[in-house]
């Protein structure tokens, strides 16, 4: 996992990096968020229970989805959301969370991205060359209150989307019905917000051209990383970034599938950070120097229901502390 924004490396300028950055600077933008990340989960209680250690805070939501055969637990960020996920009886949703658990384990299953119109989405989606279904309605019910959300979620064939569950989601509910919930402790300590959102693939350009060309998100960067033999786009998205890893020198695949492999999050103070999660029992390793200048990290190595973790804040000894983004 690297940290967005890298001390070093080469900057790519190829006439690919120049048009997906074109297109994505002059089109008009249907996603405006990353929305929420999915992890699937096989014991959401034994998952809610560690994720809340880890984040620092409680769920703002604890609920289930009528007719698709799901429960889920929602942590509130500053910026987005973590939804756990687990099945619990008969639908669709359930069906394809448990082939996911099945065959490859917990871990991200996907990406919600943001947008105000679901039917100008998937109409801009259908333009783009992509197939989209029509917005589908959809509703979450809170287990202890029987209080719900709704929202339309436009669906991308799994075809397009190079192996991951990507879909756009337009909230109903007001805000407040998902309030962010105060940390168990102190909040300098607590994660904030969502950094980063790591994609491992096997044939970077495919997934240039799918996340810059077809989603319409700004190539922040394209940098290759000769040393450690890693070429790293960085796509930014209301103020998070996907960031998509291809190895230097690996045979492109075209039939090989991208894995969303890990999420990175932003804390005031990763020192203070560090010694809350290793309190709370997990191994984590000692806080270094981010890549990206002005910043510090640490990642956490395991306990995590097989989603890959770093904890990213601003370095103290920098002058003016700078803004871990």
């Amino acid at each position: 996992m690297e940290e967005a924004g890298t001390r070093s490396g080469k900057t790519r300028s190829s006439p690919e990096a120049r048009t997906f950055r074109s297109y994505a600077w002059h089109t008009r933008r249907v996603l405006t968020s990353v929305d929420h990340v999915v992890v699937a989960v096989a014991d959401l209680g034994a998952a809610t229970e560690g994720w809340t250690r880890l984040l620092g805070r409680s769920p703002s939501w604890r609920g289930t989805h009528p007719g698709l055969g799901t429960a889920n637990a929602l942590f509130r960020l500053s910026n987005s959301y973590l939804e756990l996920l687990t099945p619990i009886g008969a639908g669709g949703l359930a069906e394809l969370l448990l082939a996911r658990l099945e065959g490859e384990g917990e871990g991200v299953l996907g990406v919600a991205f943001g947008t105000p119109d679901a039917d100008a989405c998937a109409e801009a989606f259908r333009r783009r060359g992509v197939a989209a279904d029509a917005p589908v309605d959809g509703i979450g019910r809170d287990a202890a209150t029987g209080a719900e959300r709704r929202w339309r979620n436009v669906h991308l064939a799994a075809a397009h989307t190079r192996g991951v569950l990507l879909f756009a989601i337009e909230h109903r509910s007001p805000p407040e019905a998902l309030p962010l919930v105060a940390p168990t402790g102190s909040p300098t300590a607590a994660v904030a917000a969502l950094d980063h959102v790591v994609i491992a693939s096997a044939d970077p350009d495919a997934s240039a051209t799918l996340y810059g060309d077809k989603l319409g998100l700004r190539l922040a960067l394209d940098r290759t990383f000769e040393a450690r033999g890693l070429r790293i786009l960085f796509f930014r998205v209301g103020g998070v970034t996907i960031e998509v890893v291809g190895r230097l020198g690996a045979p492109v695949d075209g039939a090989a599938v991208d894995r969303a492999t890990g999420l990175a999050f932003r804390t005031d103070d990763v020192a203070a950070a560090r010694s809350r999660v290793a309190a709370a029992g997990f191994d984590v390793s000692e806080v270094r120097p981010g890549h990206k200048p002005g910043t510090r990290v640490c990642t956490v190595r395991g306990g995590t229901n097989g989603v890959g973790t770093l904890l990213l804040g601003p370095d103290p000894a920098t002058a003016g502390g700078a803004t871990a983004r």
